[in-house]
């Protein structure tokens, strides 16, 4: 399936697949549809879908016996009714899989050789949309950190408006809850208090967790309801880090810098790569930043391989791109 001879490589070493279409193709059904058995994203059904065969029907194209349809591995995915080859699709996964702190859309259509800005953008949405996990699909566990940043621009000197730092700026909070030495979620929020707090916990963090944050007076009433409890560093007092005995009696480090890191490398992506970020599309770069934190063991080659995974029934029309 490979084409050894004329592929790339990344500095650690992984291969970027150079295939043609049909290759891009028959790699894609491979991760998709491990068994060989093509199910209808119509009717979702397995049993009477089937390959279609003969000199006038193009490679990976199936009918459903029950519904009459015909489809192939694209249909109901990211790659849907796109006019980009899918072995460039590949690739711009791996680029912006692979890239730490992300990829520009001007960069992947100058190195795809796309025809517009335009569709480069939409290319890279709809690849964010596939990086995107659900969160009860891996409620976070043990001890988890919390810490709220704000990203913006800097405000305009002169403006007449009232700029003021961390909560009441006009920049948007972006919140992040993560596993000690584990994944991370992300997400942009409307508002910083406790009620909103404690929505996005009781979906993403495990009852049992321990959550440690900052001094923030509206952390201890959003944390109230896990058993572990809430751990916290003063860092109005300068403390960003402290030793304490646990219940099983092992020295416990308390601290948000794990937190802090994750933002770090978001905040450098936003404005050494993106340079702006509407509000309305900060959520799917918030998954992209987690996908590559939650896959940071990986090799650049597993992390492509299971983005494509998650690609499968996830669609993003231009129209609508902020709407999941």
């Amino acid at each position: 399936m490979r084409n050894t001879k004329n592929q790339a490589k990344t500095q650690k070493g992984q291969n970027i697949l150079n295939l043609d279409e049909n290759q891009a193709r028959e790699h894609v059904e491979k991760l998709l549809r491990p068994d060989g058995q093509p199910v209808c994203p119509h009717c979702e059904s397995g049993e009477n879908a089937y390959r279609m065969q003969g000199k006038s029907c193009r490679p990976g194209l199936c009918r459903c016996r029950s519904c009459k349809k015909q489809f192939t591995v694209t249909v109901g995915t990211i790659f849907e009714d796109s006019h980009i080859p899918l072995s460039l699709w590949i690739k711009a996964i791996h680029l912006m899989t692979s890239s730490k702190k992300g990829m520009s859309s001007l960069q992947l259509q100058r190195n795809l050789g796309l025809g517009s800005y335009k569709t480069a953008w939409h290319l890279s949405h709809r690849i964010r949309w596939a990086m995107q996990c659900e969160p009860m699909t891996g409620m976070l566990k043990g001890q988890v950190q919390a810490d709220e940043t704000y990203i913006g621009g800097k405000p305009r000197p002169g403006d007449g408006k009232d700029h003021k730092p961390g909560k009441g700026t006009l920049k948007t909070p972006v919140l992040a809850l993560v596993e000690t030495d584990g994944n991370v979620h992300s997400r942009p929020l409307e508002t910083v208090d406790s009620k909103t707090l404690r929505a996005v916990m009781d979906e993403c963090i495990d009852p049992s967790a321990q959550i440690v944050t900052d001094d923030a007076a509206y952390y201890p009433l959003a944390t109230a309801n896990f058993s572990g409890g809430h751990q916290s560093v003063n860092h109005s007092a300068g403390e960003y880090s402290r030793k304490r005995i646990g219940a099983n009696g092992e020295v416990e480090i308390v601290t948000t810098n794990t937190a802090e890191s994750f933002f770090s490398l978001l905040k450098r992506g936003i404005y050494g790569t993106f340079h702006h970020v509407s509000k309305r599309h900060l959520h799917r770069y918030c998954s992209e930043f987690d996908f590559r934190w939650n896959g940071r063991k990986m090799t650049d080659a597993e992390r492509r391989t299971l983005a494509i995974q998650q690609a499968e029934g996830k669609r993003l029309m231009f129209k609508s791109p902020a709407g999941n």
